[in-house]
């Protein structure tokens, strides 16, 4: 039978490429010549720095920028508030994978309320679909992608047919 997993990730790599690439475009531009502003790649969180807090929110749309050149959904990522004190400004965001309970729970209720003829199975973190018709699985994948999907980066790894 025809199956296919619901996982939320990113690839590590890319997204330490990505930091080295914001790095070097906040090196490079104007606005912040002679402005001490980096950014720090800590597992799966991304440490941001820089003099004043409007930097901060300019250094964020450039990270953005350049997840998603690299294949990373921007819904991934989770801003903490910023930490200002008297010389610097720092600023966390988390890389967010993985599936929860009730993430998981959420996606099989939208399944099975779309009246497919699939089943939908709690596998940790992530869900498998699975129906006699492999239509029926492409109806599943465009239902999560469209407007009544979940506000998740979502992928579809494992196809069998």
């Amino acid at each position: 039978m025809p199956s296919f997993d619901i996982v939320s990730e990113f690839d590590r790599h890319e997204a330490a490429n990505a930091v080295d690439q914001a790095n070097r475009e906040v090196g490079s531009r104007f606005d912040f010549k002679g402005v001490d502003a980096s950014y720090t790649l800590e597992g799966e969180s991304v440490a941001l720095e820089a003099e004043v807090d409007f930097q901060l929110k300019q250094m964020l749309d450039v990270l953005r920028a350049r997840l998603i050149a690299r294949g990373i959904d921007a819904r991934c990522m989770e801003e903490k508030d910023p930490v200002l004190s008297g010389v610097k400004a720092r600023q966390e965001v988390a890389l967010k994978q993985g599936l929860d309970a009730a993430q998981t729970k959420d996606i099989v209720k939208r399944i099975k309320a779309s009246k497919l003829k699939v089943q939908a199975q709690i596998q940790g973190e992530k869900v498998r679909v699975t129906g006699k018709k492999r239509d029926d699985l492409q109806s599943v994948m465009a239902l999560l992608r469209g407007e009544e999907g979940p506000d998740l980066p979502l992928q579809f790894d494992n196809f069998r047919d």
